[in-house]
């Protein structure tokens, strides 16, 4: 379902556009954090053993445990940011930052430093809940070019935070690096409470707490099983233990998340078709993105006598990765405009396919540091492509009230990619390790080689994304020539001018006054734009964002009920109650010689031979049955007097439900048959 500019974009008012820039720049800042985060130890790892008296293995839970609490949080956070407020879970995922960088500065144990670093890993969440708050507060000539670069941070901060990093470390200490941290999380505490907004829209209703468990242990134990299992051993038991506690507790979270009237994620949107396949290119381009960095600067610091390395200092490799950083910057806006003028799923495609070649030239052209940081940079180009699309793809496929929590999952996704390309390096690196420890050229071309399939298969899967322009960046519908200015375009322009976006809340109900639980309504103008659209929860309550007050065209339905639609006054301070009142049935009549037949039994059995519904006729020969799902039926009628049955096959469709059945004629009785009924 699409939105439009004038329908659910923010308008450009000029004291919109003025506070658009630093608002911009501020949660500009947090992604950055959120990928500083990511990296920031990375460069310490092969002193912290030494330095905290400990081994290699538990020196990388420094690095997994920030993996795992940021796929924990994320979801979550962006949720609770949908229902009580964007800027107010930027501020709690910046404190929980703070308080695990003043940790982790002020401490020398592992023990502490891992907790330090899980308490970091709330960051990541600042990138979907600023990404929504981008939809809300700006005006939608500048949506694509924020959310590009919001999106492009996650990339930005880590080819940044790893020369930083390692220049602090080298020069100050590694306590220092904590220390930057602190001062980071306070300065974007201060500039989010002075210059970004609280959000007026929001999601009524109550948390999904059980929900938010169940996933949470699920996407632990799938993360740890991938991240550890190079470790641990693939086929270890511990490595098995979390593959299969992953898999049972999703079997478990899926069906509540079906059944539960306000869940966590609505699996319901996440498998609709623009949503699944988006997700499905995020996994592919996390798994793409993390490849660039991860082998770039392991060929970069690897000696030159290992046949494949240049011998660079950890900070040189840092400095020299930093221009595919700055490039990427500078790419988002170019990203924003082919979304504009192509849209999104363009700009997916074309991102990955340039990834995809970026990796093909790293192959193929790789003799110097320059040749392999040109292929670093075209990857970049790609990434940032890739990355800028996601969003916007989400926005235009989901309510608005659920921008947040959408954009949670597809970061996690992400995550996952991230994590899976990290095992995979890993275990393809020592495979092919040669004599003297380090990995051979064939190895090193193998990861580039896995990144650039996974590159292409993402860039085949985003074909499939339907295509459409970005609803965020899309104008207004241009009046044709000679047309004047109708009523409703009026009210539509003067609406957006006054930029205020209102939320409307309602009720559908069944025709017995019961909810009708999971109804979808959609709200369009009277020009056709669709303004927003809802699900219901298992109490029939709905929720959608308008650009104002106004008449609006109400379409809803519910499963097993006729879909309806009504003209109506919209407004926050209404509240509409719909009513489905026709069933959907399996209906017709039964006769024969063109005669009713009354009190017929009739059913209808699926392919298995179940019986799905049974009723009997009245005296007219009508039955009704209750819709099942539609698809191939056998329909049976009884008739009561004679004991004479007939069956047919029936193909229940949205255009065929009516199925009359004709019995054949009895035959004439033989002249015993007469004589036994006398």
């Amino acid at each position: 379902m699409t939105a439009t500019a004038t329908a659910t974009t923010p308008a450009a008012t000029p004291e919109r556009s003025r506070r658009s820039g630093p608002i911009v720049l501020v949660l500009a800042l947090c992604g950055t954090a959120v990928s500083l985060m990511q990296t920031l130890v990375v460069p310490l790892l092969p002193d912290f053993p030494k330095l905290l008296n400990t081994s290699a293995d538990n020196a990388s839970w420094l690095v997994t445990v920030t993996l795992l609490t940021s796929a924990v949080a994320t979801p979550i956070l962006s949720r609770l940011a949908d229902m009580h407020g964007k800027r107010r879970m930027i501020v709690v995922s910046l404190l929980v930052l703070l308080a695990g960088s003043l940790l982790g500065a002020a401490s020398d144990s592992l023990v502490v430093l891992i907790i330090a670093r899980a308490l970091q890993g709330f960051a990541p969440a600042l990138i979907p809940i600023g990404i929504s708050t981008m939809r809300d507060e700006l005006p939608p000539e500048r949506i694509g070019g924020a959310v590009a670069l919001m999106s492009a941070t996650l990339a930005i901060g880590g080819a940044v935070g790893l020369p930083l990093s390692g220049v602090i470390y080298e020069s100050i200490g590694w306590q220092a690096v904590f220390w930057g941290s602190v001062v980071m999380a306070v300065v974007l505490l201060v500039l989010v409470l002075t210059v970004v907004p609280e959000s007026t829209l929001r999601t009524p209703g109550s948390f999904d707490w059980l929900g938010a468990v169940l996933m949470s242990v699920a996407l632990t134990s799938l993360l740890l099983g991938i991240s550890k299992g190079g470790s641990w051993g693939w086929t270890s038991q511990w490595t098995l233990l979390s593959f299969v506690v992953a898999a049972l507790v999703f079997a478990l979270w899926a069906p509540w998340e079906l059944r539960t009237g306000q869940p966590l994620v609505d699996l319901r949107t996440s498998v609709r078709r623009p949503v699944l396949l988006t997700n499905i290119a995020a996994l592919l381009a996390g798994f793409a993105m993390f490849a660039n960095m991860l082998v770039a600067v392991q060929q970069l610091q690897l000696p030159v006598v290992s046949g494949v390395g240049f011998g660079l200092g950890v900070t040189e490799a840092g400095l020299a990765m930093l221009p595919g950083g700055l490039l990427m910057v500078l790419m988002s806006p170019i990203s924003a405009s082919i979304t504009r003028r192509f849209g999104p799923r363009t700009t997916l495609v074309g991102g990955l396919l340039v990834t995809g070649l970026g990796y093909v030239a790293r192959v193929l052209f790789d003799a110097s540091a320059l040749q392999l940081l040109i292929g670093v940079a075209i990857v970049s180009i790609g990434v940032v492509m890739s990355f800028a699309a996601m969003p916007v793809l989400i926005m235009q496929s989901v309510p608005i009230t659920e921008t947040a929590a959408a954009n949670g999952l597809n970061t996690v996704v992400r995550s996952i990619g991230t994590s899976t390309c990290s095992a995979t390096v890993a275990a393809v690196l020592a495979a092919g390790t040669v004599a003297g420890g380090f990995p051979s050229e064939a190895a090193v071309h193998a990861t580039s080689w896995l990144a650039a399939a996974a590159a292409f298969l993402g860039a085949a899967v985003g074909f499939f994304v339907p295509a459409r322009i970005a609803p965020a960046l899309a104008p207004l519908p241009a009046a044709r020539p000679g047309e004047r200015p109708t009523a409703v375009r009026a009210d539509a322009v003067r609406r957006a001018d006054a930029g205020a976006e209102v939320v409307v809340r309602g009720r559908v109900r069944r025709s017995d006054g019961r909810p009708a639980r999971l109804a979808v309504v959609s709200v369009l103008d009277r020009s056709g734009r669709q303004a927003d659209w809802s699900r219901a929860d298992n109490d029939g309550r709905w929720s959608v964002v308008l650009p104002g007050a106004g008449e609006y065209l109400v379409i809803y339905s519910a499963e097993g009920w006729a879909a309806r639609s009504e003209l109506r006054q919209l407004a926050p301070e209404v509240v509409p109650e719909l009513e489905v009142a026709e069933r959907l049935t399996v209906a017709g009549v039964i006769s024969r010689g063109g005669w009713p037949i009354e009190d017929a039994l009739v059913v209808l059995t699926d392919a298995t031979g179940e019986s799905v519904g049974a009723t009997r006729t009245d005296e007219g020969g009508h039955y009704e049955l209750g819709l099942p799902p539609l698809g191939r039926y056998v329909l049976t009628a009884l008739d009561p007097g004679s004991g004479r049955s007939e069956s047919q096959d029936v193909v229940v469709s949205a255009q065929q439900r009516r199925f009359n059945m004709v019995l054949p004629e009895l035959p004439e009785p033989t002249e015993s048959e007469v004589a036994a009924r006398v």
